[in-house]
């Protein structure tokens, strides 16, 4: 039941932001944001190319992030498969889905650095600022001082929603191997 009810707790996540990533600076002591969602950006992504611009980063558009595409259809894929998962019931098809949570998670996080990296290492030579071997990858989970700007880059509803989610199949998982080696004891 557990299983399925997590299954469809992952249908919010289409509906709430999955991950931010805030600034401040003295100009901007109120901050600003940029939110990620499972299929498009939104916040303040506009005064963060503006700004972005004067150091040589690229033009932040949802074009750049052919994942968002992708990813309503990922979803999609965990939800059915964590309900077949609840009504077959069985170990192997549990550790199936539990894997894949893992490995969706890891992949999304592994994407998400690389972007970042590429996007504060490759710098318009042509840029109205330059200061020499700095680079502006934001930080992908925590907090990081870029220049004058603290960043801070956390997951936001839709994330903690899908970490809980793959919490609970990694909880079971445990549980149910657990049961198992006990049996064989």
């Amino acid at each position: 039941m557990a299983i399925g009810i997590s299954a469809l707790l992952l249908i919010a996540v289409y509906f709430l932001p999955v991950w931010s990533i805030q600034l401040w600076a003295p100009q901007y002591p109120e901050g600003i944001e940029m939110l990620i969602w499972l299929n498009r950006l939104s916040g303040d992504v506009e005064i963060i190319n503006g700004l972005n611009h004067y150091i040589g980063m690229k033009h932040i558009s949802e074009d750049m992030f052919p994942e968002l595409a992708l990813l309503p259809y990922g979803m999609v894929l965990l939800i059915v498969f964590g309900l077949f998962v609840a009504w077959r019931g069985t170990k192997f098809w549990l550790n199936a889905w539990t894997l894949l949570l893992v490995l969706s998670a890891v992949g999304l996080l592994i994407d998400m650095y690389q972007w970042g990296y590429d996007y504060g290492h490759n710098l318009d030579p042509k840029a109205a600022i330059q200061v020499p071997n700095m680079a502006y990858q934001p930080p992908l989970l925590g907090y990081k001082l870029l220049l004058n700007f603290g960043a801070y880059s956390i997951p936001d509803t839709g994330g903690w929603i899908f970490a809980a989610v793959i919490g609970t199949a990694v909880i079971f998982w445990a549980k149910e191997t657990i049961i198992k080696r006990k049996q064989h004891a």
